[in-house]
This record gives C-alpha cells, structure tokens and sequence, in this order.
C-alpha cells in the first residue's frame, strides 16, 4: 500500500507534458530498463511479467510520450526495424485486405514498412528490391509478384509462387478451392459451366486455372474452349468482367453457370448478363472467389471462393518477423492456407430445361 502511494506521488512529480527516455521512464517506474523494455517491445521474453506491472509501464509511456529511439535499437540489434513491402498496386479488393493484416502486425511488433507498386513491371520489381535492400530493410514482403529476386534478406512471398531459393511462399490450397466451387454447382444440377481465367500477368491464375481443370475432370464435368473465358487486363476492374462476358455471350447462351477468376469480375460478369436479360441466379448462377468486402452487398450478394485474406497476410508477416529474428535456422517453403465456400444469393438450382438436356 504504501508502495503504491509513493509511485503515485512520485508520478504526479514529474510534469506530463515531459518527454522521457528509457532510463528516465524506468527510474519513474522504479522498474530495471530491461523489464520495461521488454514490455514496450512486446518481446516474448517478457511474457512473465504481471499484466499489473505491464498495463503500469504502458500507462506511463503513454503519459510521457515515450517514443523509442529505433535508431539506437538498430545499433544494437544490427537491425533497421522496417521491412519493404512489394506489390502490383492497391487498386481492388484483394490487395488492400491483405495488406491491412501485414500493417497490423507489423505495427504491433513495432515495425516499420514502405510499400512500392510495381504495376507487374518486371524491371520494377527488380530495382525497388534493390532499393529497398540498399536502405538497409530487414526483410521483403511479396505481393503476387512472381520475378525472382536473389536478396539476401529474409523474403515471404504471397500467391507469388516464387521459386527462388530461400522464400516462404503463404499460398493458397487451390485444387481445394476448385473442388468447393464445382462440387457447389454441381450439386445444384450445373453441368454446363463457363469458366473465366485470371490475366496472364497475374501470378496465380496460372494455378488456379491448372486446379480448375484437373479437378473438373475428375469430376466429369467438361472444360471447353467455347466456354471459356479470358481476362485481359492485368489491373482488375469490373469492366474486365462485363466485357469477356458480354463476348461470351454474343458467342452462346448454351451454360447455366459461370466460375469466375475473382469476385470484381464476377460483378461485371452479373451486370453483362443483367443487361443481355438474364436473371441471376434463376437463369444463370455466378460463383466468384477471394470474397471481398463488398462481395456480401451487391444485389445479388456474391456466393464466392473465399480465401483468407487476413490469415494469409497476418502468417506472412509474422513469418518474415520470425525469419528475420532466427535468420539461421531453417524455414519452410510453402505455408498453405484452406479455403472455404460462402453460399449467398448468386447460385441457385440449373433451369429445369438444363438439368432435363434441352438447354
């Protein structure tokens, strides 16, 4: 009790508009600096310490603006605390997911990061690694950005599928993912599916379109040149979408379903058959994939492939922070992440007609 009192007059002491340093916030606590650093730094070694004396140091650093003196830390650790983050761009619902979590984590383990766009620029790619390895970063993130690079930084790569030596690639289970989506349609009576492939730029459409068709076969269900469709715009919009359909279209109207390459295509997708007088899903059922954000809102909402995008960026981090901690010891290849299917209102049963053979 008396403790107590003492610590809370001697906090009263010292003015809050003061900023402290380490020692100065430690003396205040009458705590060592080591403990108190442990607990600023969320370090696993400070684990033991009680949650009291924790929520005491947290409260106090954030009573004196104590801020770390990173630099000094770099000194020390041999480390520069920020990490580069590569990806095509921001611009869809995919990548601003992903990169919520990596942010998150990042942060929490007080990192700091620089993103660069490379806009699936190959000579891009290149020179921001080299940049940002000659800023000294302690790692690499990768963002659906195949080229190989040779650093020598720990690198994690997400549906990069990047076989250069020495990168944990976080991917996605996709011949699973093609067995939720086929089985969902066929189930419903869909034998005639349209399938739409991802933009030759974009890393994992060349194995989602590989797990699609392996598993369709398995399936018996047919995958046919007239019936397929090809994304060409590498930059993902719902244009993209409406137009291979809209062409589709114009070519046959003989499926009762489309699997599309993402979720923003399969938007456009349902507004070219809106406008070609089809109904979703009473006439043709769609099926998307990543689930974004606004998947659940649309009218109709979108049944989807869902990847776990926050899973998937929060084990990428974490895993470039544990590589860069143990830089020595041996890491995995591949972290592969499960799917899962989320049923709304785009699917339905095939017409009558399809599933009696008079579509």
């Amino acid at each position: 009790m008396t403790q107590r009192k003492s610590e809370s007059t001697k906090a009263e002491s010292v003015p809050a508009s003061r900023t402290l340093n380490l020692r100065q916030l430690a003396d205040h606590l009458r705590l060592s600096q080591t403990t108190v650093s442990l607990v600023l730094n969320n370090s696993p070694a400070g684990r033991s310490i009680p949650q009291r004396t924790r929520d005491r140091v947290l409260e106090a650093a954030r009573r004196f603006h104590y801020r770390p003196n990173y630099f000094a830390r770099s000194l020390r650790n041999s480390r520069s605390m920020s990490v580069g983050v590569i990806v095509p761009d921001l611009s869809d619902g995919y990548f601003p997911v992903v990169m919520s979590a990596i942010e998150q984590r990042l942060l929490k383990a007080h990192y700091f990061y620089v993103t660069a766009s490379h806009y699936r620029r190959p000579e891009l790619v290149e020179e921001y690694s080299r940049r940002l390895m000659e800023r000294a970063v302690d790692g690499l993130l990768l963002l659906d950005t195949p080229a190989q690079i040779h650093v020598s930084a720990p690198t994690v790569a997400v549906s990069s599928h990047n076989p250069a030596p020495g990168v944990t690639n976080v991917v996605l289970d996709h011949d699973e993912a093609a067995r939720l989506a086929l089985s969902h349609l066929r189930d419903l009576g869909h034998t005639k599916i349209a399938f739409m492939r991802g933009a030759r730029g974009i890393t994992d459409a060349k194995y989602r379109w590989k797990s699609i068709v392996s598993v369709a076969r398995q399936m018996g269900i047919p995958v046919t040149a007239e019936l397929s469709m090809q994304l060409h715009e590498s930059r993902q919009s719902p244009e993209s979408g409406y137009h291979v359909m809209r062409d589709l279209l114009a070519r046959t109207r003989d499926f009762t379903a489309v699997f599309c390459f993402n979720d923003i295509s399969a938007i456009g997708a349902i507004r070219a058959l809106c406008d070609a007088g089809l109904r979703v899903p009473e006439d043709i059922s769609v099926i998307g994939f990543d689930d974004i954000i606004t998947a659940a809102y649309g009218k109709p909402s979108l049944t989807t492939v869902k990847q776990p995008l926050q899973e998937m960026g929060a084990a990428a981090a974490q895993a470039l922070l544990d590589r860069i901690a143990e830089p020595s010891k041996e890491w995995p290849g591949e972290i592969v992440m499960e799917p899962r299917l989320i049923v709304r209102e785009s699917t339905g049963p095939a017409p009558r007609s399809a599933q009696n053979g008079h579509a």
